[in-house]
């Protein structure tokens, strides 16, 4: 089967982690022998590259084309102008990636299904390029997606339409698929189909060669939060726990983004600033380090459909403590797990703190929680659908002809 995976969420040179978990998810499914795929990545325009422009700067950045990990992957670029920019970025990116998906099929790569990722406006363009085409598409919601951008009327209005046009759509966590259900699309359409984990590359090491490694303190307890650095990914209600945690909690922060002056202004203000370290962006191939440094992990999020550093904690053997939203609870499930935050707050956290070192788990065993999310399940779920909507796709091709 050939595929073409159509998707803002997607790494690049310059941007090695974003939508990583994309990338991992068909990587995954090549590893069948099963499929064949190219992706096309759109990102927005901008004129101007350098680090002066921030984000921005890194889309002028990006190659039109690259070769990652044998994938060929297409940047092409998309307008998303400022206010009006929500609205009209489905039609911008199906305007942007058509003509590269018509030149790919012209140029022998005829594929069968476009499989998008991120309802809006990633599998909104998928459907309208989908209709021209005369493909089948499939998409999967992965969060904001579908647990925020709803609210406004315009982008609800055309998910629910690509929802109801789409061979099926998948959520990363059940969920999402309740509420898209909710929101008025087929139940008969919709699919779960959770993240898995790499279980060769996040495996526990040693703690005490992890810090020694990484040049962290033998002794402290340490805490880890992973994530960009913005306001959704709550690393300020981290260092709000702080004062509330005994003396010898560190705080690690790996990530990199606009709020990390905001956040250090923070610590020093709370009187946490010695006792709070930030790490910058890791490498996922060093991440397992990481983890396997930490006493736990904590998520502080206030939106995320399913979060993989959960488990890529766990599957280093490192306990999570995690707010109670969308997809979490189906992942912190078990006390081998980790624990579950009563409130999203510095206090809410330390008392979850309090609750897992009451009852810490065995490393083995939070590994072994872990090792029940691989990516078999998903991968073979994945063949299963996609081989279904193409072929259901193809019988009503034949019949129509018929007719």
């Amino acid at each position: 089967m050939r595929i073409l995976l159509l998707s803002t969420l997607f790494p690049s040179a310059v941007r090695p982690i974003h939508g990583i978990f994309v990338e991992t998810r068909l990587r995954e499914l090549i590893k069948t022998g099963q499929v064949e795929a190219k992706v096309i990545a759109p990102v927005p325009w901008f004129p101007w590259a350098g680090a002066q422009f921030g984000e921005y700067g890194l889309f002028a950045a990006t190659p039109r084309f690259e070769q990652r990990n044998g994938l060929d992957v297409y940047h092409p670029r998309y307008l998303l102008p400022p206010k009006v920019g929500m609205n009209i970025a489905p039609h911008t990116l199906a305007a942007a990636a058509l003509p590269l998906a018509r030149q790919l099929m012209r140029e022998g790569f005829d594929f069968d299904l476009i499989d998008a990722h991120y309802y809006y406006p990633d599998g909104v363009a998928a459907g309208i390029i989908a209709q021209k085409l005369g493909k089948p598409f499939v998409v999967t919601a992965r969060g904001t997606d579908l647990n925020l951008i709803p609210q406004h009327p315009y982008p609800r209005k055309l998910i629910l339409q690509t929802a109801a046009a789409a061979g099926a759509s998948i959520g990363v966590c059940q969920a999402l698929m309740d509420s898209l259900r909710d929101l008025g699309a087929d139940p008969g359409k919709l699919n779960t189909l959770r993240n898995g984990v790499d279980l060769q590359r996040f495996v526990p090491e040693a703690r005490d060669a992890a810090r020694q490694k990484l040049g962290l303190p033998e002794q402290s307890k340490l805490l880890l939060s992973v994530g960009h650095l913005i306001e959704r990914k709550g690393h300020f209600v981290a260092i709000d726990a702080l004062p509330f945690l005994p003396a010898d909690v560190q705080l690690l922060i790996a990530g990199g983004g606009p709020d990390r002056a905001a956040l250090q202004r923070q610590a020093e203000r709370l009187g946490v600033a010695n006792r709070v370290r930030f790490v910058g962006v890791v490498p996922q191939t060093d991440l397992k380090w990481w983890y396997s440094a930490a006493d736990a992990l904590a998520l502080c999020s206030s939106r995320e459909g399913w979060a993989n550093v959960l488990l890529e904690a766990m599957a280093c053997g490192t306990p999570v403590i995690a707010t109670n939203i969308w997809g979490t609870p189906e992942v912190v499930s078990t006390p081998d797990a980790g624990v579950l935050m009563p409130e999203r707050s510095g206090q809410g956290l330390a008392q979850a703190w309090v609750k897992l070192f009451a009852n810490y788990p065995q490393r083995l065993a939070t590994r072994a929680h872990a090792e029940t999310f691989s990516w078999d399940a998903t991968t073979q779920g994945q063949l299963r659908l996609f081989y279904s909507v193409v072929n259901s796709k193809n019988t009503y091709m034949a019949s129509a002809q018929n007719s």
